[in-house]
């Protein structure tokens, strides 16, 4: 089993951060972020190729809501827990997620 350095996309991160926050809250979450985590360990190992995962990963996304509305959910439930948005980067999450927070801070 050799490690590969695949870097999950925008989509694999706003699934990953969503489940994280809300797994504690749901039963049905917790389930998901440990199949998404163990199928993504999966990618790494080369025991399963990247665009199966890929759909697996869109099948999840589409049943939380699809990218847009989990960034946005993922967003709120940060910014009402801690009262700010901390999470910043030039990748295409965080410049999704910071206008999301923008929208809801400036409210």
């Amino acid at each position: 089993m050799k490690k590969t350095s695949n870097k999950p996309s925008a989509e694999a991160k706003a699934l990953s951060l969503f489940l994280m926050a809300y797994k504690t809250k749901d039963p049905v979450y917790k389930e998901k972020s440990k199949r998404i985590n163990r199928l993504w360990s999966l990618v790494k190992y080369g025991e399963m190729r990247k665009e199966e995962y890929v759909l697996e990963l869109d099948k999840m996304i589409k049943s939380c809501g699809g990218y847009l509305e989990i960034v946005e959910k993922t967003v709120q439930y940060y910014i009402d827990k801690t009262g700010e948005w901390k999470l910043e980067g030039d990748d295409k999450y965080c410049q999704d997620a910071k206008k999301f927070a923008d929208k809801i801070l400036n409210k």
